[in-house]
């Protein structure tokens, strides 16, 4: 999943709101790196992350691209799922998504330290609205064209938005099976992390 499914789904909680990002930006082991709540918030999005790669759903979602696109499908899967939860967010959330955006870019504009490329781009993320543009499905190309150069085969995602177009259906409606099997699936989660802490 891509950034605003990750904070979606990681509670809200600042630390966990960091947390639900930072798994994006921090590798390998992260015992004694930062605090408990932090350090489970990261563990999360790894739990996420890993469920949602190995689930039937999915796997038969990214098959529907062309077998030429299949290295880069989960990373166009991961935007288009954002666009979807962006555009439908009212059946999957109670807060307004204006709002929850909001708090989540204080939150980030508050902690100094963030890492990596995330310090870099948490600026641009506010200033631009990036978790609520999802909404808007032109926004995609942008998204993508940002992802090519960032990659060493940057051809791997030329006509990526086209193809996109084309499944959005099929993939809008594996979206919908989808996602509230990994909301159950996060929830219980979040509980026994959250239970972990309290028992410390």
């Amino acid at each position: 999943m891509n950034y605003l499914a990750h904070l979606h789904l990681g509670g809200d909680q600042p630390e966990q709101l960091l947390g639900s990002l930072y798994g994006d930006f921090v590798k390998g082991p992260l015992e004694g790196r930062f605090s408990l709540p932090l350090e489970q918030a990261i563990r999360l999005h790894r739990r996420i992350d890993t469920f949602t790669d190995s689930h039937p759903l999915v796997l038969a979602s990214l098959a529907r691209f062309p077998a030429q696109r299949r290295r880069f499908a989960g990373i166009i899967l991961d935007v288009f799922f954002d666009h979807c939860l962006a555009l439908h967010w009212q059946d999957y959330a109670r807060q307004p998504l204006p709002q929850f955006t909001a708090r989540v870019y204080q939150v980030l504009e508050a902690e100094r330290e963030l890492p990596g490329r995330l310090a870099q781009i948490a600026p641009l993320m506010a200033a631009d609205d990036w978790l609520g543009s999802y909404r808007q499905f032109a926004v995609l190309e942008q998204v993508f064209r940002g992802i090519a150069r960032r990659l060493s085969r940057p051809e791997g995602m030329s006509g990526a938005m086209a193809e996109v177009e084309a499944l959005y259906p099929l993939l809008l409606e594996d979206f919908r099976q989808f996602y509230p099997q990994l909301q159950a699936f996060a929830a219980a989660a979040l509980a026994d992390s959250q239970a972990a802490l309290a028992r410390r």
